[in-house]
């Protein structure tokens, strides 16, 4: 039974797919049933997987061709795949009730719920993979099913730019991460993980190609976890629907290259060179996010310039050795950061799709069940004592005080944005006054908007402590992570810097009606996105010009249409001579002879 399990919690969301594309497209009911089904079984079957020690494994062959090439459809089960699984089922099924009510007017809902299914098999094909082969296939689906959620709203045309941007900016991720698993095949002779630890040593003889073999895997996680200087694309996402954006942006997709960086840590460990550059990135990510953050308007892109600091601080935490720790904050930040997805989902439906927060204000009085929801996902993500968030980020924290007092700095500098920008969110949206006619008459939303985010609220409560992710992480990775509960410096800066971001964006935000103060550079995002538009425009855009022109007037113009009129041109001409009159003829035949005898002896 307990092998059955994993192909189960696989196929299921692929059958539902595959029903919602060939029978059940032109019934939104019945396309809303099978995804309900789905994501519901694979749940079920997660949670009834045995938490042990012991490592499930099932594989079917896929191909063989002998010595030289032999791949399997392998599913493995262990610790790290169960709180993966329990991340992308238990996220996805709270996010399919909450569309069930936020989607039940769309003309596309039975496309959007087939394409969740579809996504639900893509992702649960990476998390349960036991190759890089068969996670690679996986992860090019969720390029694909992301890029049709994305763009669900095709026809609006910053939705569909946003699809083409994250489906382009992770293909140049994925190039570097298909040449590392191409470079780790050629150096060990297997895509197994257990065959790669097998054969570890064939790849650290050779300490250059250690470490190139390391940042090309690396750069998988670069383009599905956006990191500096794939991480663009995350923000545009946000004009796909909310659910979209809570359980793809915030605690599954993107989370994806976090886990396959914990997944392949035994390649990555050996090279002191790669993982100080994992990270730096991670690190770098996690300021400029949280800087570009502060002074967003928009409720939606703060919370996805949030989700891009909080993983650039789980790719630094891989990168000083703290994978446990990276993993932990992954799984408490999927429960907060979707609760603020779901949330801020909630406001704009209740405001008719307003998401200008300072076209907010008072929403505490007439959104009381979504404010108090909000307000504990967002003590729980800026680190407030004793909640979630808190004992995942410390673990970081303490980890890279061990390693780097860089990333160190970096981190809590990072907390202390995070709890400045979240806490401005707050007061402008949730406190004072209404702003506008549509915050003042806003409501609370039905109960299967409203019950996901209770859940996820008492989880980003109770997901830190040792009764409830123990369970999950099993004793000893949990034990390890939260070693940083002996250090009383580490956590006294890290309450500091919640403090301290706290008071100040309450005395900043206040009661004021405009934001009042503005920084250009961090409001344009640090004009990366600018800048890129101007490299795309003269490289790129250029040569499609060039090679536009070249082809309407030279390969069209010329060497089609020219030759062919030239050609047409001179059979017009010659059909002049042909007249039908025998004396012409000879008039020609004659006049020809002359002009050839002249030619000759001249």
């Amino acid at each position: 039974m307990d092998s059955i399990l994993p192909w189960l919690i696989l196929l299921s969301p692929l059958a539902s797919a595959a029903l919602i594309l060939l029978f059940a497209h032109r019934s939104k009911p019945l396309s809303v049933t099978l995804s309900l089904a789905a994501v519901f079984t694979a749940l079920g079957a997660t949670l009834l997987l045995p938490n042990a020690s012991n490592t499930l494994q099932s594989s079917l062959t896929w191909i063989d061709l002998g010595p030289a090439l032999h791949l399997n459809i392998g599913l493995k089960v262990d610790a790290l795949t169960r709180v993966m699984l329990l991340v992308v089922t238990g996220i996805g099924a709270l996010v399919h009730v909450y569309s069930t009510v936020y989607m039940a007017e769309d003309e596309g809902k039975s496309r959007f719920f087939g394409s969740l299914s579809l996504f639900m098999f893509s992702m649960l094909g990476i998390v349960l993979a036991d190759n890089l082969a068969m996670m690679f296939i996986f992860w090019e689906l969720v390029g694909v099913s992301s890029f049709l959620l994305i763009g669900h709203w095709f026809t609006k045309e910053s939705a569909a730019k946003a699809a083409n941007k994250a489906f382009l900016s992770n293909r140049i991720g994925d190039f570097g991460f298909m040449s590392g698993i191409l470079l780790v095949w050629a150096a060990t002779g297997s895509v197994e993980f257990s065959g790669i630890a097998a054969n570890i040593a064939k790849l650290t003889a050779n300490p250059t190609l250690l470490t190139l073999t390391g940042l090309c895997l690396f750069c998988g996680a670069v383009g599905k976890s956006a990191q500096v200087p794939l991480h663009v694309w995350l923000p545009d996402a946000m004009e796909g629907p909310t659910p979209v954006s809570a359980l793809i942006h915030a605690a599954t997709m993107v989370a994806a290259g976090v886990y396959m960086l914990a997944r392949i840590f035994f390649i990555l460990e050996p090279s002191a060179t790669a993982l100080a550059v994992i990270a730096g990135i991670g690190a770098l990510t996690a300021v400029l996010a949280a800087l570009m953050a502060t002074q967003q308007d928009d409720i939606k892109r703060i919370l996805a310039y949030s989700t891009l600091s909080q993983l650039g601080l789980m790719v630094a935490g891989v990168g000083v050795g703290a994978w446990g720790a990276s993993m932990f904050h992954l799984f408490t930040h999927a429960f907060f950061k979707a609760l603020l997805f779901l949330g801020s989902g909630a406001v704009i439906h209740a405001l008719h799709h307003e998401q200008d927060i300072w076209k907010m204000g008072g929403l505490r009085k007439s959104m009381p069940k979504t404010f108090l929801t909000f307000a504990i996902g967002t003590l729980a993500l800026t680190g407030f004592p004793y909640l979630a968030g808190f004992f995942s980020k410390e673990a970081i924290l303490f980890a890279a005080w061990h390693k780097s007092p860089v990333i160190f700095a970096a981190g809590l500098f990072t907390s202390l944005l995070t709890a400045f920008y979240m806490t401005r969110l707050v007061v402008v949206a949730f406190l004072g006054e209404a702003r506008t006619p549509a915050a003042k008459h806003g409501h609370d939303c039905p109960a299967a908007m409203t019950l996901p985010l209770i859940i996820l609220a008492v989880l980003s409560v109770i997901a830190g402590y040792e009764f409830f992710a123990g369970s999950v992480f099993g004793a000893d990775l949990f034990h390890s992570i939260h070693a940083v509960e002996e250090v009383a410096l580490v956590k006294l800066l890290a309450i500091g810097a919640f403090a301290v971001g706290t008071a100040g964006a309450w005395m900043l935000y206040g009661g004021k009606a405009k934001d009042p103060i503005r920084i250009p550079l961090f409001a344009n995002r640090f004009y990366i996105d600018d800048l890129y538009a101007a490299l795309i425009a003269g490289t790129q855009d250029l040569l499609a010009s060039f090679l536009g022109w070249f082809d309407l007037y030279i390969l069209d113009g010329v060497c089609v249409r020219g030759l062919s009129g030239l050609t047409w041109g001179v059979g017009y001409t010659l059909r002049l001579l042909q007249f039908g009159n025998l004396q012409g003829y000879a008039f020609l035949f004659g006049t020809g002879v002359v002009v050839l005898l002249y030619l000759l002896t001249k």
